[in-house]
């Protein structure tokens, strides 16, 4: 290990206050409210895909106030440009009337960044958003800007939607270290959003964390021990996402056109770690692989003809995956 302090406990406490402080704004949603924590203590950018008015943007600013990280909202659109989001190199008069190029940031220089509706922008603006997500900067007139520490983009999407819309290549959305489904509240928790957002009470959240123990968490996730039968059996979960491995599942084999690439794996692992450090645990269980799958490879496994006319979802067949491994354990 490190020479880093492993806390476990108090982490754990930390994180648990965090996440019973966001409950008091956010209505339900709880599974959706652990796998965003997930995706923040391990580092990685989410996307969240889910209707219209299921609380999506509340949830990231929620998160943002009770981190107390800077936190900008981006709403793509088919005009909006790179600099749009990045920022752009504009010309400034110093006092003696000599002129010179000067970097005004856009709204990507942000803790947090929410990305609205995502699919809605050109791919050259998704281009520009790429670089961010996977090197931290951005490079306006071949100058390259680091962009602030801890960063993460969280961004959704309408599912019901295509009119006007540019589908997420594979690249960018292998950038995602999960993608987290929100569903549509009970009845119960329809009524207590009513009482919520049509009384004159309003809830002030409250900084639960800052970011340098944000960091701290971050670095602490990466102490967890993953013992070698756990990865091995990581692994065999993953190639059994490859329709060509003799080991895959008839669904697979079907109705996948190409399986989950090696970032998955990656992703399964950092996010089993903080599953794992949330419950005070310095190792790695069978049950955190399994915990994490769903959101960690729906977006990694591309279907064929076939499973998309019939209307197949990579979520049944990791569900088939995840049978099929247990069966032969």
């Amino acid at each position: 290990m490190s020479d880093i302090a492993v806390r476990p406990q108090e982490w754990m406490e930390k994180i648990s206050g965090l996440r019973e402080h966001i409950g008091k704004v956010i209505v339900g949603q709880q599974d959706v409210v652990e796998q965003m924590l997930w995706c923040i203590f391990a580092g990685g950018h989410a996307l969240l895909e889910g209707i219209p008015g299921l609380g999506k943007t509340m949830l990231v600013r929620t998160v943002s106030e009770a981190l107390e990280l800077s936190f900008s909202r981006i709403q793509f659109t088919p005009d909006l440009m790179p600099s749009d989001i990045t920022g752009t190199n504009i010309l400034s008069f110093g006092q003696h009337g000599d002129t010179g190029m000067t970097f005004q940031k856009g709204p990507l220089f942000s803790s947090i960044v929410l990305a609205d509706e995502i699919n809605r922008a050109t791919p050259k603006t998704q281009s520009a958003l790429l670089e961010a997500m996977q090197e931290k900067t951005v490079t306006v007139g071949g100058v390259t800007h680091q962009l602030p520490k801890p960063f993460f983009v969280l961004a959704t999407q309408n599912p019901l939607e295509n009119e006007g819309t540019y589908p997420l290549p594979e690249a960018q959305l292998d950038r995602f270290l999960l993608k987290i489904e929100v569903s549509y509240p009970s009845a119960d928790e329809l009524k207590e959003i009513v009482k919520r957002t049509t009384s004159s009470h309003e809830f002030q959240v409250e900084r639960q964390m800052t970011g340098d123990e944000l960091l701290e968490i971050q670095r602490g996730a990466r102490e967890v021990l993953v013992a070698e039968e756990i990865l091995d059996y990581a692994v065999r979960l993953l190639m059994m996402t490859h329709p060509e491995q003799a080991a895959a599942p008839e669904a697979v084999r079907k109705y996948v056109q190409f399986g989950s690439g090696p970032r998955g794996i990656q992703s399964i692992i950092s996010v089993s770690k903080v599953r794992a450090l949330c419950s005070g645990r310095m190792h790695v269980s069978t049950g955190d692989i399994r915990a994490v799958a769903l959101s960690a490879l729906r977006h990694r496994l591309f279907l064929n003809f076939e499973g998309q006319a019939l209307g197949i979802t990579t979520d049944h067949v990791i569900q088939e995956v995840l049978q099929a491994l247990e069966a032969s354990a």
